[in-house]
């Protein structure tokens, strides 16, 4: 993995969230190595802007589709505090109006992080990111992980929790969860390669981040760099990767 700019480290993200800024920062060397020319990027729920006002802080043209007004007031607000409201665009739609919303072809870069989750259909949802991401583009997708959720209920004690979520194939509680599914690393490689995506990397994400403690986390000065350095460390070895709270797939949209 490559260094991560220093613009990146320092918004103050998540320690375990570094692998997913490596993945990205390795793919815009690759295609400023390329051409030269800043992105196209489209950040599908993006919120608040997490993910967008630091790819904008670097140069890039970021749009941002998202269904809450909040999110997108708040987005607004980032871009402005950063001096970077024109490269930030602010859509409101849900994700399965996104092709009503971006032209086919129009992101070198698409980011669908926690979504696809949340939408009704998900192969759907990558059909549409697939329209919209352009020939030799990318697509960066971050997902919550079925096998994460049943240990980490597991190691709590709740083990009749961790049963039913094991017995689901979707990896949810009925009734008790907030979200339609979890997903895993072989089933989310099949639904993205069924889209016409070709997957190029995967890794785990929050291997033992959200295991942790906040005491554990405190106790060692230190700590929050050398979590950042063991999750990159183990971000694509199994068998950690497929153990992590969430999967991050990073595929690739073929040349015509």
């Amino acid at each position: 993995m490559v260094d991560i700019p220093k613009e990146i480290t320092h918004t103050g993200h998540h320690p375990r969230m570094a692998v997913v800024w490596s993945v990205l920062s390795a793919e815009i060397e690759r295609f400023a190595a390329g051409t030269g020319a800043t992105l196209r990027i489209l950040d599908v729920g993006g919120g608040s802007g997490g993910f967008a006002v630091p790819l904008a802080e670097l140069g890039h043209d970021v749009t941002v589709v998202e269904p809450s007004a909040n999110a997108l007031a708040s987005l607004r607000q980032r871009a402005a505090d950063a001096g970077v409201t024109d490269r930030v665009r602010a859509v409101q739609a849900d994700a399965d109006e996104l092709p009503d919303v971006a032209e086919p072809g129009s992101a070198d870069l698409v980011l669908c992080h926690s979504v696809l989750e949340m939408v009704d259909y998900p192969d759907a949802a990558l059909d549409a990111l697939g329209r919209v991401c352009a020939p030799g583009g990318a697509v960066s997708i971050l997902v919550a992980n079925r096998i994460a959720a049943v240990l980490g209920k597991a190691l709590a004690g709740n083990f009749q929790t961790a049963l039913d979520l094991l017995a689901n194939v979707d990896g949810i509680i009925e009734g008790r969860d907030t979200i339609k599914r979890r997903f895993e690393t072989a089933t989310l490689t099949a639904l993205v390669g069924g889209s016409g995506l070709v997957t190029e990397q995967v890794h785990g994400v929050g291997v033992v981040g959200d295991l942790i403690s906040a005491t554990a986390a405190k106790a060692e000065t230190g700590t929050g760099e050398a979590l950042r350095e063991f999750e990159l460390a183990t971000a694509s070895r199994i068998p950690f990767r497929d153990m992590a709270t969430h999967i991050h797939l990073f595929a690739r949209k073929p040349m015509r």
